[in-house]
């Protein structure tokens, strides 16, 4: 009888312990909406004003990226338009 009450005390602090991470991980997931919501207004403010988004957004992925990896694949970009007819 003495391994029930154990058993019982080690799920109820492992049921406990999942419980708290789930509940963290699902306020997460609202602050990560409500983050994209609020992404989502300044895309559209800025379009209103007269911005391209199409272009800001890659404007910010860029942002993101190492220069040299830019430069080499504007570097490609160029030679694939030239070899089209298109540069």
């Amino acid at each position: 009888m003495d391994d029930i009450p154990t058993s019982d005390a080690t799920y109820r602090v492992t049921a406990d312990e999942l419980r708290q991470f789930i509940e963290r991980f699902e306020r997460l997931e609202q602050e990560k909406k409500d983050i994209a919501d609020q992404q989502k207004e300044v895309m559209a403010e800025a379009k209103s004003r007269g911005y391209d988004t199409k272009v800001m957004r890659k404007v910010i992925a860029l942002r993101k990226r190492e220069p040299d990896d830019i430069a080499e694949e504007e570097a490609v970009l160029e030679m694939y338009k030239e070899a089209l007819g298109m540069g």
